[in-house]
């Protein structure tokens, strides 16, 4: 029997003939019409594509696209100029972390939260970035989400805000100055002027109460001291707040500086100072030479303030010790005593201008409450921050860090 693969084809009547052909005709039409719309759509598409790429090639300010681990997939020239490279595959690949100074990590994983897991729109905020060379710059980031392949990028453009960060840091500087002026002579100068207008008088009095003849040699003396005492408070409250105007009117010079030998140099100064409390005076510097681009005379005052507050609270037979190493990629120096510490709610102001917690010395050291605040000012005209730790009766340690060469 023959298979019925191999029956003849009966012929079909005209009528359904042409009903198929017309089938025929209607599928390529729509076939025609779905492939002219999908061209039509690709072309928009490679259109769009252009434009953005127009847009994100030429665009002034630095555009790169993240996904939400941070890493980088994209970035333009802008930000690459701005980062200090000079080719895409020196950025693509690894995570915007890599390139974030180490105390402003924490932006970036806000930014990583806000996005991909609280599902922000877009998210805005300013942190602190390192360039190639090591060196750092304020930037403005705002990262805006999209759909991309069933996940999500973000769209992340960077403005170079140093100039603007710099600005407002000169004119806090200079508000701080006239506030610190008038505060000074509202208050604290009044106190030393005024002990020695009651000095003055005192010891004017012991003159005449003895009929014109001299007064006792001991009696002159312990009025001198103390007359020069308050002038020296005087003279020191001026020194501060004409040290604080300085930094305000002055460009800072910075200079290529062995830490090693600056540091050396610097303690000499204090090592009689030390001798006459009964107080050791250590160095533990590394064996390498840190270099760091620092103005010589204006940091001295860095160290001469928290030198002078540790041999303040240092009791006799205690020791303070200068420190140097490096920290990653920056140089760290510390300056720690064996003295009383401070208690863990000062802390917080103590870098405040005028800081009310100040305390008088042990051997009974005025101090004007500006100099842990002039400090942290010169620290961070070099780009560096500063901080503590300390205990009470445990003695204290100051950190600075500053960017090396």
């Amino acid at each position: 029997m023959p298979d019925a693969t191999q029956l003849p084809t009966i012929p079909e009547s005209p009528e359904a003939e042409i009903r198929v052909l017309r089938e025929e005709i209607r599928q390529l039409r729509e076939d025609q019409a779905a492939a002219t719309a999908q061209a039509a759509k690709t072309h928009r598409y490679q259109q769009s594509q252009a434009r953005f790429r127009t847009v994100f090639e030429n665009s002034p300010l630095g555009q790169k696209i993240i996904t939400s681990d941070l890493t980088i997939r994209q970035v333009n020239p802008a930000i690459l100029s701005m980062m200090g490279y000079s080719r895409p595959d020196e950025l693509i690949g690894r995570r915007i972390l890599d390139f974030s100074h180490a105390h402003y990590r924490d932006d970036w994983k806000q930014l990583q939260t806000k996005l991909w897991e609280h599902k922000l729109p877009y998210f805005v905020l300013e942190t602190c970035l390192e360039r190639a060379d090591g060196s750092t710059f304020w930037c403005q980031v705002t990262s805006v989400l999209f759909p991309d392949d069933g996940g999500e990028l973000g769209y992340t453009i960077l403005e170079d805000i140093s100039e603007r960060k710099s600005l407002e840091t000169r004119l806090k500087r200079l508000y701080d100055a006239q506030e610190t002026i008038l505060q000074l002579a509202t208050h604290d100068i009044k106190a030393p002027i005024a002990h020695i207008e009651l000095l003055t008088d005192l010891l004017q009095r012991e003159v005449h109460s003895r009929g014109g003849g001299e007064p006792s040699a001991p009696e002159m003396s312990h009025y001198l001291m103390l007359i020069q005492q308050a002038c020296a408070q005087a003279s020191s409250l001026l020194d501060d707040v004409l040290y604080v105007g300085d930094l305000d009117v002055h460009g800072l010079q910075k200079d290529s500086t062995d830490l090693n030998a600056y540091l050396t140099a610097q303690l000499e100064k204090y090592r009689l100072q030390a001798q006459d409390k009964g107080i050791s005076l250590a160095l533990d510097l590394p064996t390498e030479i840190i270099h760091a681009n620092i103005n010589p005379e204006k940091f001295s005052r860095v160290l001469s303030n928290l030198l002078g507050n540790s041999l303040k609270f240092t009791p006799t037979g205690g020791t303070v010790t200068i420190g140097l190493q490096m920290h990653d990629t920056r140089a760290l120096l510390t300056v720690q005593d064996t003295g009383i510490g401070i208690p863990s709610k000062l802390h917080a102001h103590l870098f405040d201008k005028f800081n009310p917690t100040r305390r008088a010395g042990l051997h009974g050291e005025i101090t004007t409450g500006l100099g842990l605040f002039i400090a942290k000012q010169i620290v961070q005209l070099h780009g560096g921050e500063i901080w503590l730790e300390s205990r009470e009766q445990e003695g204290t340690c100051f950190f600075i860090e500053l960017p090396s060469q």
